[in-house]
């Protein structure tokens, strides 16, 4: 039997009504399993602290449990590919950070990821102050003991990094032409950890570093705090002054954090991610536990306030990363 065209576009528009209907069905009973929450990185960075403390109150919230899965390389863009390329089915989220959201488009040329294009920003979640530190053995207390030291030996002093484009080795690069000191460039692989434990083997004498990732090593007296590259003094550290107390009144940005899905994730599951992430994040012991690194609780007004922050954001690096004239490839 021969089908008219009205009645076609009848029976497409059931059709499409139908299928409409069974995905709002899922994605209303989302999540029904296990969400794998990627972080870029090595255990013991920033990354990995505040991942581990937002995965099990957000699985509480949304009866699944958040399974941390740490992939790192590249300076974050090994972990950051496998996520970008997961289906967009709300079962994989990223956590994300200035240095493979907005620095590393502008240090890679290469890189296959446009973090803008390749995926669905959820919530900013933290910002994560940064701090100079130094080994004990170096006989510095401040930060002009430490630019006088250097300038009296020239090339002398290795400076640790998580990566040749990380923001830490950008605040260092910053700070390096400010003050006219020479320093030797040490990059490792997997993040702030790695290279923290590098400076406290003696393998470099300084870096800026987040401060989650030094904080116990400071208090156990393993590293010597100088700055922290904050806009004011971190209450977890308190004896230790800003950078712009010390005459640095530029460096003041801390290094931000946000959950991220792959493009295409739909948006009921979107918002669902939303609302439980600005549950969590007021949480008291939540807030209690970052702190205790230093971290203090951000959240965006919504996920494309979220996108307009990182397409600023990733304009404000070029800059930064002209002026330096940082490549990797």
């Amino acid at each position: 039997m021969k089908l008219s065209n009205g009645i076609k576009v009848l029976l497409c528009g059931v059709a499409w009504a139908a299928a409409g209907a069974a995905m709002a069905q899922a994605d209303a009973d989302y999540p029904k399993r296990p969400i794998r929450q990627v972080i870029p990185f090595s255990p013991g960075g920033a990354s990995d602290f505040v991942g581990r403390i937002i995965a099990v109150p957000l699985g509480k919230v949304l009866g699944q449990q958040i399974i941390s899965d740490n992939r790192p390389g590249a300076a974050g863009n090994i972990g950051m590919e496998f996520a970008a390329r997961s289906a967009p089915d709300g079962y994989t989220l990223y956590q994300g950070n200035v240095g493979t959201l907005t620095i590393n488009p502008n240090i890679y040329k290469t890189l296959q990821v446009k973090p803008l294009q390749d995926f669905a920003p959820i919530t900013q979640v933290v910002d994560v102050p940064g701090a100079l530190v130094v080994h004990p053995s170096l006989p510095v207390k401040s930060v002009k003991e430490l630019i006088a030291f250097a300038k009296a030996r020239p090339g002398q002093l290795n400076f640790g990094s998580p990566g040749a484009g990380s923001a830490n080795r950008l605040e260092m690069e910053g700070f390096i032409q400010e003050t006219g000191i020479k320093m030797v460039h040490i990059p490792y692989k997997g993040g702030a950890g790695p290279a923290a434990i590098a400076l406290i083997s003696g393998e470099t004498q300084l870096m800026f570093v987040t401060l989650s990732s030094a904080i116990n090593f400071i208090k156990d007296g393993k590293l010597r705090g100088l700055g922290v590259v904050a806009p004011q003094r971190i209450d977890a550290v308190r004896d230790i002054p800003t950078m712009a107390e010390q005459g640095f009144p530029n460096m003041t940005v801390g290094s931000w954090q946000g959950l991220l899905a792959p493009a295409g994730t739909p948006k009921p599951i979107i918002d669902k991610l939303y609302a439980a992430l600005l549950q969590v994040m007021a949480m008291p012991e939540v807030k209690d536990r970052l702190a205790t690194g230093g971290v203090a609780v951000v959240t965006s007004k919504s996920p494309q306030d979220f996108h307009e922050f990182m397409k600023r954001d990733t304009e404000r690096w070029a800059k930064v990363v002209k002026a330096t004239g940082i490549t990797v490839d």
